[in-house]
């Protein structure tokens, strides 16, 4: 069974984690190319590539070698001192070495791949370098991810789009087309997942591919992007941007611990209302399920960015995209062997 899952950030590697280790799948993943935050923007502007951060999150998710704790360990190291290395990932720092060694940087993404082994392929959305632009609904305008994601504006985005002209990858393209699933967040809907799918090229790919779409939606609202958001309104925005509907949404439904839910609502954010149903969507799956991770999450020296504390569980989330795969794919080939006979 191919799956292409769509997003970027910590999201997206707790889905790869979550299905890397069944045989029977065969994976691709679509990074999003658009953070220009953090050691990103150095990445970007002083070097001329497009951010790394989240191709080498992806790696390290896609990794099967388990026991090389070392390797794995160095990669996502991240410097928490230093003149100019402060913030920095030696992982990021490795990719952009061997972007000028093998020549660009899809090269250092398939000596990577063969350096962790990884059980699928990393694919940037596109090649060419943009920035975000979010135009709200009080008219106003914001330029570049890493502005769109900290801005803390209480108007609701209407429209997301990208600075200047772009096309999506045809690796990426080509892995939506020959998918049977393809699986969209979790992640900030505009900046992780959205941002993908304004790219030229992705969103014709969505509406004429035979695979299932499944979207998961987060656990926790955003200021600045989903405040004030039902999981009605994350679907509906979804589905615009794909231009069809969705087959399934994944949610959870399992109680927030008060300690954690309390940390957010001093920020101002909240859990998403479940106002989903049969009514609404009547072609919609809905799947609701207990998909909290129950680990903490340890703040890692040298990170200045905000992050999330609560996070889906990648073993609950893989458990619950296999049985949907294995529901359709079962009934996929009853439909062939029944025709054929």
């Amino acid at each position: 069974m191919k799956v292409t899952t769509i997003g970027g950030g910590t999201g997206t590697t707790s889905v790869l984690k979550g299905l890397r280790d069944y045989p029977d799948l065969s994976l691709s993943v679509i990074v999003s190319m658009t953070d220009d935050g953090g050691s990103n923007a150095t990445v970007r502007d002083e070097f001329g590539l497009l951010p790394l951060s989240d191709l080498r999150k992806s790696i390290i998710a896609l990794s099967t070698r388990n026991t090389d704790e070392i390797l794995r360990d160095l990669f996502m190291y991240r410097f928490s001192q230093g003149n100019g290395l402060s913030g920095h990932t030696l992982g990021n720092l490795i990719m952009i070495a061997l972007s000028d060694i093998a020549g660009s940087e899809l090269e250092a993404i398939k000596a990577c791949e063969k350096l962790f082994d990884t059980k699928g392929h990393i694919i940037p959305v596109t090649l060419d370098k943009v920035r975000l632009v979010a135009e709200y609904s009080d008219g106003s305008k914001l330029i570049g991810e890493h502005l769109i994601d900290e801005s803390g504006k209480k108007k609701r985005i209407i429209k997301l789009s990208v600075s200047d002209v772009a096309q999506a990858n045809p690796d990426a393209v080509k892995a939506i087309m020959e998918s049977d699933f393809v699986v969209i967040g979790p992640g900030d809907l505009y900046t992780s997942l959205i941002a993908n799918l304004i790219i030229p090229g992705v969103k014709e790919a969505l509406m004429t591919t035979k695979a299932k779409i499944i979207y998961i939606a987060n656990l926790m609202s955003k200021i600045g992007e989903t405040k004030g958001f039902s999981l009605s309104d994350l679907v509906i925005e979804i589905q615009s941007y794909i231009g069809r509907d969705l087959d399934y949404v994944l949610a959870n439904n399992s109680e927030i611990p008060s300690t954690i839910l309390q940390k957010y609502k001093d920020d101002g954010e909240t859990p998403f209302q479940d106002d989903l149903s049969q009514d609404k969507f009547p072609g919609l799956n809905i799947v609701r399920s207990d998909l909290i991770s129950r680990l903490g999450i340890k703040a890692v020296k040298g990170d200045s960015l905000k992050r999330s504390i609560l996070r889906h569980s990648s073993k609950k989330l893989g458990e619950e995209l296999y049985s949907i795969f294995n529901r359709n794919h079962f009934t996929w080939f009853s439909w062939l062997v029944k025709d054929i006979t």
